[in-house]
């Protein structure tokens, strides 16, 4: 629904509901601001909207752990899942993020994936602990790939879920005086694809390639840098995500089907193993063989600063770099308690992980996507539709998908594709990059590959900036369920 107003960027300080919450058996009182139109001409104002929660111990002149009204950190998530149009998440109606976004042909989606056995999840939502920590949260909506107006244009597509999270961090800034809150110390928090949103942002900050799109939505003219990026399982650096992904997957020609099934419409009682084509284990071969170049390319170094490559194989100590991290993980598992002494990829001796076979961990993990991965040769993936125009409702976006799908169609512009990536933005001089980042995928999460958050992590330490990058264990496709970790970085993040 396209606004026909002007909507006013100023902030409304007495439109509010008092609002109360329980956590950890304590009750807490907030003042709830909801449903601002964050910028002065909306292309749809059902999700170019942003809710403010702040705690009311702030109006009454008192600190929360020593933040007062002016330094209290501010809280940034987004509910963006799929890089489908998404509302702001709410105090106490938040729900679980939709990590999954839309399936194709009106299927059902599948539940996000339950708690492992043994999580130690605490009670309430991130918003629920933000608050309760003496954080101000602002969550915004945004628009993404599926949203169409009434004339039938999209306009969600690329790269306007992003642009739209910028204006409502510029919206903050612009009221800088009327909300409550330190703007110069605004952490993001998104996961899946609100993780790769959460990145883009980090990265991002002013970036003038962004201004055009800005100031068509009417967006406060103010910066949008953000202070530090909270990320789980981004989906992201999607332009080079199918061949990071046949790296990993190549030889596996079997894939579980449960996702395949719902996005399909097909019913089954539960996942199925299916094969794949020759078609697509050609295909996988082919990608997994553009792996090595790209990834040599980057002149990625560990921190001793050795150079990670890999040869045409895929075999070289940037592999090893990747099952370090999974060995990492592993330990702290059993720092934690946890007995892995039965998995037979895995080696522990005297209660340390000390050595992991790559294939059948992988094989154990189980393939999830078929080759291309991200960028389908039908152009019917969540991706293909993200980088669709106002008259198409998909594009190709690698050129490798370009070349080889057997019915040609379009290949999206090179500016839109760098600017939906991080790694382009990340300490380039026209962009001011967040210096702290907190990054988290799981190890049996198949969504990705490993080596996409790998190189993300390890590019942005060689850039000079602050990471706290962990493969966590045993987790597959979720998010925020380290908070007493996650809160622990933000609050020494701040006070630097």
């Amino acid at each position: 629904m396209k606004a026909q107003e002007i909507y006013s960027l100023e902030f409304n300080p007495e439109k509010y509901t008092t609002e109360t919450f329980t956590f950890e058996d304590k009750t807490y009182t907030v003042r709830a601001f909801e449903h601002i139109i964050y910028v002065a001409n909306p292309i749809d104002t059902t999700y170019q909207q942003m809710n403010i929660y702040i705690p009311e111990d702030y109006f009454k002149g008192e600190q929360i752990r020593g933040f007062t009204r002016e330094t209290a950190p501010i809280f940034f998530p987004n509910g963006v899942g799929g890089y489908m149009p998404s509302a702001p998440m709410s105090l106490n109606n938040q729900g679980r993020r939709n990590i999954f976004g839309q399936p194709r042909n009106g299927a059902q989606m599948p539940q996000p994936p339950q708690q492992p056995p043994g999580a130690n999840m605490k009670q309430g939502s991130a918003i629920h602990y933000a608050l309760a920590k003496g954080y101000i949260v602002a969550s915004a909506g945004a628009r993404g790939r599926s949203l169409q107006n009434s004339e039938g244009l999209y306009t969600g597509k690329a790269p306007a879920g992003i642009v739209d999270l910028k204006a409502a961090v510029c919206y903050l800034r612009y009221n800088a005086d009327r909300i409550p809150g330190d703007k110069d110390k605004i952490i993001s928090n998104g996961t899946s694809a609100g993780g790769a949103m959460s990145t883009l942002l980090g990265a991002t900050g002013n970036d003038p390639d962004y201004k055009p799109y800005l100031q068509e939505i009417g967006a406060a003219d103010m910066p949008d840098d953000i202070y530090a990026v909270s990320a789980y399982c981004p989906i992201t650096n999607l332009n080079h995500a199918d061949c990071a992904y046949e790296w990993q997957f190549n030889g596996i020609d079997t894939y579980q089907s449960r996702m395949f099934d719902m996005i399909e419409g097909i019913q089954s009682s539960g996942p199925t193993t299916r094969e794949l084509t020759p078609l697509q284990i050609k295909t996988s071969n082919q990608l997994k063989a553009l792996f090595p170049a790209y990834l040599n390319s980057l002149e990625l170094k560990d921190d001793q600063g050795s150079l990670l490559t890999v040869n045409e194989s895929g075999e070289g100590n940037f592999k090893e770099f990747v099952i370090g991290y999974v060995l990492s993980a592993a330990q702290k598992a059993l720092n934690n308690g946890s007995d892995l002494t039965n998995i037979p990829w895995l080696t522990v001796e005297n209660k340390k992980a000390v050595k992991l076979d790559f294939e059948p961990y992988v094989r154990q993990m189980q393939r999830m996507k078929t080759p291309p991965a991200f960028d389908a040769f039908d152009m019917d993936a969540p991706e293909n539709h993200l980088f669709g125009t106002a008259t198409l409702p998909a594009q190709h976006f690698t050129a490798y998908s370009y070349d080889h799908s057997p019915d040609k169609s379009t290949l999206a512009k090179t500016e839109i594709i760098n600017m939906m990536n991080p790694m382009y933005y990340i300490g380039k001089k026209s962009s001011k990059t967040s210096r702290f980042w907190h990054i988290r995928y799981g190890t049996i999460d198949n969504n990705t590959s490993l080596a996409i958050e790998v190189i993300l992590a390890t590019w942005l330490k060689n850039k000079g900036f602050e990471v706290d990058f962990e493969l966590a264990w045993d987790r597959p496709h979720m998010g925020d369920y380290d908070l007493d970790e996650l809160f622990e970085w933000m609050d020494k993040a701040v006070k630097r």
